[in-house]
């Protein structure tokens, strides 16, 4: 199929691109960028007036929840909210049932995904076997059946031998490590963040030390083994100064945060709203501030949004400390962000990057650019269409949102896997379709 996008706002951080072009597509990649004022002949046309394309983006941090849990999502209706969202490569985590932690069932997950055909899903092995925090994965093996990473996300490594090993031994087949950084017997008992919040709501807190904590211990471990570390959900402001400083001083660090830590604070469990308990749990307003600035001044590599599909029963559990942690975020990932975008705390450009290029190069992926020759990876949306959070749209299975009912803007309206348009209005003008491989 040949494809031209015409008349949008092309943004493309990866090649400090910010205008209108004509982007042509041919075998499924990118074939040129040009300022056509017509269109070459012989392709099928998508007309972007009035929208912004980029990259699709790219989110290191999901949970498929396949196989084991798949009431609460599966491949097929992950891989439909990545699409409506814009993600066109999403990293899924390893805590499925059974671990993705050896390469049979490393290759299911590939294998499936293939089959699905909606987007790029890449596979997170587990760090230490059963996610029990005792023994070595087999993270040589995950690798070559197509792991990109490894993690116990979900769990904390709470050896720090173990984790020095994961370290050295991912170090020989150049993937990074995810750490989880929750200390436990910090944590243990508590269901959001420590402070005043807590305190009126009579809940045991989670200090934001149990998180520091680790962070500094993972920190000083990648500086010993000179590896890759990517810290994940970052929720902290001295937890971001301390990778802000690791940085600096040459440490192999990258890091994410989530667009619920950036717009939800520990007030939104103030009504016991269990769609607002996570973990790390959300922080203050201080927190929020910083994250924001780490945002713009480059401490922060991408923007991930930790997508936890969870039945409904499992988040209304009583009391509130019993139900399950996590959120669904990849199809509100954009109306949230550009919502920092439109308060002017946050320039539009490098909200793109954080989704696209910056991901990308933290994890050395094949994605995030519009570069000639690369996958034709895209993403078109009107950062201006009004847009109400409704979860029983949602193509995730699961509907635990904390923004049901939020008045926001930014719709997405195609999104191309590959060359093909996988999601969003037919190129006639016809309602949403999916088009699977």
């Amino acid at each position: 199929m040949k494809l031209a996008i015409t008349n949008g706002r092309v943004i493309d951080p990866s090649q400090n691109l910010d205008g209108d072009f004509t982007i042509y597509i041919e075998d499924g990649v990118i074939d040129a960028i040009r300022r056509d004022k017509k269109p070459r002949g012989g392709y099928e046309i998508l007309d972007a007036k009035g929208a912004v394309v980029s990259p699709g983006f790219v989110d290191l941090h999901t949970h498929l929840r396949d196989p084991g849990f798949e009431y609460r999502e599966d491949i097929e209706s992950g891989s439909r909210a990545s699409a409506a969202g814009g993600f066109t490569t999403i990293l899924c985590m390893a805590n499925t049932n059974p671990v993705n932690d050896n390469a049979s069932v490393t290759s299911m997950i590939v294998n499936r995904a293939k089959e699905v055909g909606l987007t790029n899903i890449l596979p997170v092995g587990a760090v230490s076997k059963g996610l029990k925090g005792e023994q070595l994965a087999e993270i040589g093996e995950m690798v070559k059946a197509g792991c990109m990473a490894v993690s116990d996300d979900g769990r904390p490594v709470m050896n720090g031998k173990l984790m020095r090993h994961a370290l050295e031994y991912a170090k020989s087949f150049d993937v990074p490590v995810i750490t989880h950084a929750e200390d436990l017997s910090l944590s243990e008992g508590g269901s959001m963040n420590e402070g005043a919040a807590s305190t009126a709501m009579g809940l045991k807190g989670i200090p934001a030390a149990a998180e520091e904590s680790m962070i500094q211990r993972d920190l000083l471990l990648a500086k010993l083994t000179d590896h890759h570390l990517h810290v994940a959900h970052v929720s902290t402001a001295t937890g971001l100064e301390m990778i802000r400083r690791a940085k600096k001083e040459g440490v192999r660090v990258t890091c994410e945060v989530t667009p619920h830590h950036l717009v939800l604070t520990d007030k939104s469990c103030s009504d016991y709203d269990a769609n607002a308990k996570v973990n790390p749990p959300l922080r203050t307003d201080e927190d929020c501030a910083a994250l924001i600035k780490a945002l713009n001044d480059g401490t922060v590599d991408a923007i991930a949004t930790d997508h936890a599909p969870h039945a409904q029963d499992e988040k209304e559990k009583t009391p509130f400390d019993c139900a399950n942690c996590g959120l669904i975020g990849m199809e509100t990932a954009l109306p949230v962000l550009l919502k920092l975008v439109h308060e002017k705390k946050l320039p539009l450009k490098r909200l793109i990057s954080l989704l696209t290029s910056g991901p990308a190069k933290a994890f050395k992926l094949n994605a995030g650019s519009l570069k000639k020759g690369m996958p034709a990876d895209i993403v078109i949306f009107d950062p201006n269409q009004n847009v109400v959070i409704d979860p029983h749209q949602f193509h995730s299975k699961s509907k635990n949102s904390p923004f049901a009912g939020w008045k926001l803007k930014g719709k997405v309206l195609h999104t191309i896997c590959r060359g093909k348009v996988v999601y969003g209005m037919s190129l006639r003008g016809a309602q949403a379709t999916w088009q699977s491989k």
